[in-house]
């Protein structure tokens, strides 16, 4: 799991005249700042997808002890921002956590790293995708699969374009969604039926229409989704290649988006949970019925018109996230030599083309698939993710690391200490078939380091560190 890096081509080396570029692999270009990149990574969160896809999940199992579970999964956030924040700018490369993880705590844990990243950016589009049926149905009737494989097309040739360019249409899509949940919010709140004091009621809807108890083991168990809800702003961290002046800028936009996008998504819950009529429509989750029944027609169909167009930005700006990811796995030589040099082709707008195409294509093949599990195996991919990064953390400032210009975290070692003792337990109290699906394919994934990359670590699976990270 330690074992030693040895730079890639195209790494920067340490010489005695100063860091030195060895020839090799293509660079991202360094095209936004914290502007630009706060949109993307807020458009990767998707404040008003997540608001009406994932939370009605929550609303189910948690009742009103939804809004609370959320709070909680933000303020474990704040500590995961942490880590991101101070592992970006140490290691700014569009790897992201398998960059900083595969630097810092060896080659082994940051490929479990990048299979975790990997489960995680694969299925989340597809499956956020298909509910844009939903949102369009209003005006027209699609085929969930039909439409979510569309949205995934669409996002690919968006993901082709040049980054900047992509900022400002993520941007665009981005005011519009944050609208939708901004109204969702104002009419929660002027239709409230109960007080504040029924975000501590700790009360679900059962299935014979009884009122049931949420325990605290149910909201252990909802954090792996709750920290999820607000999971995308550890998109930084990927982007920090084509960030500007990363060493300040990656930290900068790690935390305004966790924050903005916090509030974003946390209000209008609290909003929902006044404002349903009763605890089993709170329950039931449609949140469009509740809308529509706070004001009229013509408000929840322009709602859900903005939640359609949110799931479209979140569609474009996941594959963007995804297509680097695949890109530097492939510049770091995770896979055979002609899947890495078709990999790691730039295009014309300075876009990885092939990358982008390898995610979008199969995301749109993957919404013609039964996903009903996938939500449980994204949730314990994302705590196991967050467990290593913080394993990482806890290593930063060991050996040259720690004289190395970066953004540091309050209160290391406790941050990461507490943060990996959170996360373990909360892996304890997830679904046996979640931990062995997720459990299964890591085996996969640690069996392909054991047979080909471990074998061959000169010549595979070496991270590359950007020629001007260290500026």
């Amino acid at each position: 799991m330690t074992d030693t890096l040895t730079p890639a081509e195209g790494a920067v080396v340490e010489a005695s005249d100063g860091p030195r570029k060895l020839h090799g692999p293509q660079q991202l270009k360094r095209s936004i700042g914290v502007v630009g990149g706060t949109l993307l990574t807020l458009s990767c969160v998707t404040p008003a997808s997540t608001l009406f896809v994932v939370v009605p999940d929550l609303f189910g199992s948690l009742g009103t002890a939804t809004a609370l579970t959320i709070a909680i999964g933000s303020l474990l956030c704040v500590a995961v921002a942490f880590c991101y924040s101070e592992l970006g700018t140490l290691i700014p490369s569009a790897g992201g956590e398998y960059a900083m993880v595969s630097t810092l705590a060896g080659r082994l844990a940051g490929w479990l790293v990048f299979v975790l990243s990997l489960l995680v950016v694969m299925i989340v589009p597809p499956v956020i995708a298909m509910g844009t049926a939903d949102y369009l149905a209003p005006i027209v009737h699609l085929d969930p699969s039909l439409a979510g494989a569309a949205v995934m097309l669409l996002a690919t040739l968006a993901g082709l374009l040049d980054l900047r360019a992509n900022a400002w249409i993520t941007g665009v899509f981005l005011v519009l969604e944050v609208i939708a949940a901004a109204v969702v919010a104002v009419l929660g709140f002027a239709h409230a039926e109960r007080g504040p004091d029924s975000l501590l009621s700790m009360e679900v809807a059962g299935p014979d229409g009884r009122t049931d108890p949420v325990t605290a083991l149910l909201i252990v168990s909802g954090l792996a989704i709750a920290l999820f809800v607000t999971q995308g702003f550890s998109t930084a961290v990927y982007l920090s290649e084509e960030l500007e002046n990363p060493r300040r800028n990656v930290a900068r936009t790690v935390l305004a988006t966790l924050a903005i996008s916090a509030v974003i998504i946390l209000v209008p819950v609290v909003a929902i949970t006044l404002g349903a009529s009763d605890l089993g429509e709170l329950t039931g989750g449609d949140i469009g019925t509740m809308v529509t029944a706070w004001s009229n027609s013509a408000v929840g169909t322009f709602v859900s018109l903005c939640v359609a167009l949110a799931i479209i930005n979140a569609g474009i700006v996941m594959v963007i996230q995804n297509s680097r990811v695949l890109f530097a796995s492939a510049r770091d030589k995770a896979w055979p030599e002609p899947v890495n040099h078709v990999l790691a082709k730039l295009g014309r707008f300075g876009s990885p083309w092939v990358a982008t195409l390898a995610v979008g294509v199969p995301g749109a093949a993957m919404c013609f698939v039964d996903l009903d599990t996938l939500y449980g195996v994204t949730g314990v991919s994302v705590t196991g993710m967050y467990l290593l990064v913080a394993v990482a953390a806890l290593l930063a400032r060991r050996g040259a690391h720690r004289h190395t210009p970066a953004w540091r975290m309050p209160l290391w070692p406790a941050m990461p200490v507490l943060l990996i003792a959170v996360l373990g337990y909360v892996l304890t109290r997830q679904e046996t078939a979640h931990l062995l699906w997720t459990g299964g394919i890591t085996a996969a994934a640690t069996l392909y380091w054991a047979l080909y990359l471990r074998p061959r670590r000169e010549t595979r699976w070496l991270v590359t560190v950007p020629q001007d990270a260290r500026a």
